[in-house]
């Protein structure tokens, strides 16, 4: 975030981002999240965060599943700040959800954060049992051509 003084920062209500007592909470944190403003907004363009090291819990077995889960979003006023967004992946580590779940709590929780013009989230989890599963959601906002582009980006996701 070059260009940002810590003061403008801080303004914005960001508060993680290089400070050195860093605490992981280890259950599902939505409020961890902070958000900081786009100085691009009269501008489409995509973020994309890739993580590689998602992990939370199976609600039947309580074992640890593991995924890559990647986030695109197109900002509009606000934008999501990436240390927050580390520490608030971190805190399914002990969330007991189903793979499909989460990707959909993922995406709404960065929804009510940041209200994007439109946001998909995908999870490639480790297979278990012999099966992987890769969730796919996104969302567009209402009476924009952000909807058309979810509809789009959804029907044809598999298209090779």
């Amino acid at each position: 975030m070059a260009g940002r003084s810590n003061d403008e920062l801080k303004s914005q209500g960001v508060s993680l981002l290089g400070n050195q007592g860093t605490s992981y909470v280890y259950e599902y944190d939505p409020g961890v999240l902070e958000a900081f403003d786009n100085k691009h907004p009269n501008r489409d363009y995509w973020v994309t965060f890739n993580c590689p090291e998602f992990t939370s819990l199976c609600p039947m077995t309580g074992q640890p599943d593991f995924a890559t889960i990647y986030i695109s979003y197109i900002p509009d006023q606000r934008m999501v700040e990436s240390k927050s967004l580390k520490l608030y992946l971190f805190s399914f580590r002990n969330h007991g959800d189903f793979h499909e779940d989460c990707v959909n709590i993922i995406m709404n929780d960065l929804i009510a954060l940041m209200n994007p013009r439109y946001i998909e989230v995908w999870g490639t989890f480790t297979p278990r049992g012999g099966i992987s599963i890769d969730p796919y959601c996104n969302w567009g906002r209402p009476d924009t051509k952000f909807v058309a582009m979810a509809e789009h980006r959804l029907l044809n996701r598999n298209l090779k």
